[in-house]
């Protein structure tokens, strides 16, 4: 939502006054008791670091591939407790943040990168059936909605120029009229649904379920276990912890926003922190009021954008718009709660549905995204092959995860594949420069955005040379 359409009035904080500072998905009395950790000695084959998704899946794929393997993960606090338990849970098959993304920064093989991703998306829904992960899975798509009528044009234009490359299968352009017959909000002025690229799932609730299948499969998982260093020793590696160390032949690095062990790497992620909100079930009459009767995801299509969707008990999560870059980079929990973002977003949240005045926030949250300068996720080895390491996913790799476990494991295999020809994994971003620059170049970009937002979508100076040096940025 655009600031300009903002509410002027302030009976909308009392929305606010129940909701509770921690993420919604986490607070489940359901959640698993987590592992003990790991006290002496352990050898395996392959280490895996880091227990959300991206260290998930690759010991899961890891022990498919090869049920002989010896696979142990280590989780410094507990699976899914950081992005994998807070995010909107948009499963998307693009890898690329975005097809227009990829276009723009790998037109040559865009078609493989979409190929791909949506092999990738089916493989994650064959997974949710073959390991039963109970984590209300609904491929309903995505809506991308225009709240301004220079977005609509766009939208229009962009649908036409995917569709004559090939690229728009199972693609709808949605006008107003159409667009409000799916959901229904005054603000909506076109949209493109895209009725099979991404699923809505329990984010928590699948990280949990990837837990348990890896155990169930023979992984052996140490929680409150962070791997300190790491070190070369024999023909394998060495990672210390606190109570003990493994020695495995291959390690696996999926700690993406946290502070990569290949020092080398860390310049090429910063933390954004991204925030949200949860509403109390919506009656059935509140429901019917929005429509949503196809449970679509949604986000809009300002450069601060708002993503928003149905949990599966029928609670609007709101989230998006601000993004926080905290000076010097530092993942700190006293960032995950902000209530100026909450009071922001709350007053967004009854401009989109005004029919919805009264309902209540249960939840508000926030959490850090490993944020790089092309957006979507790159790759690496160190230490003559014997490490991999994937990182800078930008807020969608929910699905793309799972792309870059793979990827990971073929680079320690040392194999050529379909995945590892790629250029976008021969190829790395730009690092991000050091303090000041770094804080003051974001916060440049941010204000150029929201300037942007309120100037028809045009796009100043700095934002034009970000774009030409492969750096533009969104929110």
């Amino acid at each position: 939502m655009a600031p300009s359409a903002m509410r002027r009035s302030n009976d909308w904080t009392k929305s606010l006054s129940d909701a509770q500072p921690v993420p919604y998905w986490l607070d489940d009395p359901g959640r698993p008791r987590p592992q003990p950790a790991l006290t002496g000695p352990e050898t395996c084959d392959l280490l895996v670091v880091g227990g959300g998704y991206s260290g998930l899946w690759t010991a899961l794929i890891a022990k498919e591939r090869d049920p002989g393997r010896d696979v142990v993960l280590l989780e410094g606090r507990e699976v899914g407790w950081a992005a994998s338990g807070r995010n909107g849970g948009f499963c998307a098959a693009s890898l690329t943040h975005g097809l227009s993304n990829g276009l723009t920064r790998w037109p040559g093989e865009i078609h493989k990168l979409e190929e791909l991703g949506a092999r990738n998306l089916d493989a994650i829904e064959e997974a949710v059936v073959r390991h039963g992960l109970d984590c209300d899975f609904e491929r309903s798509g995505e809506i991308d909605v225009a709240t301004e009528e220079y977005q609509a044009r766009e939208l229009k234009e962009w649908h036409e120029e995917i569709g004559a490359k090939g690229l728009a299968d199972g693609v709808e352009y949605l006008d107003a009229e159409a667009v409000r017959e799916q959901v229904d909000s005054p603000t909506f002025r076109a949209g493109l649904w895209d009725r099979r690229g991404v699923a809505m799932v329990n984010p928590a609730k699948l990280a949990w379920g990837l837990k348990r299948a890896c155990l169930d499969l023979g992984v052996r998982v140490y929680e409150h276990t962070p791997a300190l260093t790491l070190r070369p020793y024999g023909a394998g590696m060495a990672v210390r912890t606190p109570y003990g160390g493994v020695r495995a032949r291959g390690v696996a690095l999926g700690t993406n926003v946290f502070p990569n062990l290949v020092k080398r790497v860390r310049p090429y992620t910063v933390p954004v922190y991204d925030y949200a909100l949860m509403t109390e079930p919506l009656t059935a009459g509140q429901l019917a009021s929005v429509g949503w009767k196809n449970r679509q995801g949604l986000g809009d299509s300002a450069n601060q954008f708002h993503y928003f969707r149905l949990s599966a008990d029928n609670r609007v999560l709101w989230g998006g718009y601000d993004a926080v870059y905290p000076y010097g980079g530092r993942v700190r929990a006293e960032y995950d709660d902000r209530p100026e973002t909450y009071a922001k977003l709350a007053g967004h949240f009854f401009t989109c549905f005004p029919q919805l005045e009264g309902v209540r926030f249960t939840h508000a949250w926030g959490g850090a995204i490993d944020t790089c300068s092309r957006f979507s996720a790159f790759f690496g080895t160190a230490h003559q092959g014997k490490v991999a390491y994937a990182a800078g996913y930008t807020g969608l790799g929910v699905g793309a995860t799972r792309f870059g476990a793979e990827v990971m494991l073929d680079l320690l295999a040392g194999e050529r594949t379909e995945r590892t020809e790629l250029e976008m994994v021969r190829r790395k971003p730009l690092p991000f420069p050091p303090e000041p620059f770094a804080w003051t170049g974001i916060a440049l970009t941010k204000w150029s955005l929201a300037r942007a937002d309120a100037r028809g979508g045009r796009r100043n100076l700095w934002l034009r040379t970000m774009d030409r040096l492969g750096l533009g940025f969104d929110s």
